[in-house]
């Protein structure tokens, strides 16, 4: 079957595995001094083991792979004790794997063994903090000026990465902003502080089903026009650093070095570099 799995580039990986933890399913081992995907059927696709990779050297891709197997998984599971029972139940309810979570349940139940209560809040175990809920305190917006005065910095459309057209006369001479997903709703200053002179590019590192697919795309718009510079702007969750990874490997797969800077967003709004 056709399916999300994790990919992990052999030639960025150095072995630190800082990955393994984060992977309480058992998919991961070092090998070799590399980390290796050591098995399909306990690899959920969710990707917890991303935001741990300090060099980018895993992403989730769509390929065919064997059916992830919860009760194999579970098998597992069980035998590393409560605390990783916990871990990785919690990580398939925030995820929103309820189906998977009913079969954890069930597998529990079968073997007489406690159900652990998820209801409290705090960092997820699953090493996700970008999906972790939490509460932000509004600021007073500015009142310098009206909204109708602050125009849109916008330069083209589409802006979504999948939408785009490699050919657009647009991309010539151009400095692009290639922004995840979530910065512009989280950063007040985006149009002024950011995109302003710069053609747009939009996607998300993290929930996109092919991430091989945005590298080839953003390959081909190297490829075909002159750059003048890249401005990649990420969240500060680690599972948005695969926003800069994708880029350069669309700059290394196009045979180009183009001049590349990174700002980084806080969840809170502020821009951190």
């Amino acid at each position: 079957m056709k399916r999300k799995i994790i990919q992990i580039d052999e030639a960025k990986c150095n072995g630190c595995g800082k990955c393994i933890p984060n992977c309480p399913e058992g998919a991961l081992q070092l090998i070799d001094g590399k980390a290796r995907l050591v098995s399909d059927l306990f690899c959920d696709g969710l990707g917890a083991c991303i935001g741990e990779c300090p060099l980018g050297a895993i992403q989730v891709v769509e390929r065919e792979a064997e059916p992830y197997d919860e009760r194999k998984v579970m098998e597992n599971i069980i035998r590393q004790g409560p605390n990783t029972i916990k871990a990785h139940l919690k990580h398939l309810k925030e995820h929103g794997e309820f189906k998977l979570l009913e079969t954890a349940v069930n597998c529990l139940r079968e073997q007489n063994l406690p159900v652990p209560d998820l209801r409290e809040a705090g960092k997820l175990p699953c090493g996700c903090p970008g999906t972790l809920a939490r509460r932000l305190a509004p600021r007073p917006a500015a009142n310098s000026a009206p909204a109708a005065s602050s125009p849109s910095a916008l330069r083209q459309w589409p802006v979504q990465l999948k939408l785009l057209n490699p050919a657009a006369e647009y991309f010539d001479d151009a400095d692009l902003l290639i922004s995840a997903d979530c910065v512009a709703h989280a950063f007040g200053g985006f149009h002024r502080e950011l995109l302003d002179g710069k053609i747009l590019v939009v996607f998300c590192p993290k929930l996109d089903n092919s991430t091989e697919e945005y590298v080839e795309k953003l390959a081909e718009i190297f490829r075909r026009h002159r750059i003048r510079s890249i401005t990649v702007a990420r969240m500060e969750v680690p599972c948005c650093g695969g926003t800069v990874a994708i880029v350069e490997q669309a700059m290394e797969r196009a045979g180009l070095k183009i001049p590349l800077s990174v700002r980084i967003v806080g969840i809170g709004g502020d821009l951190l570099s």
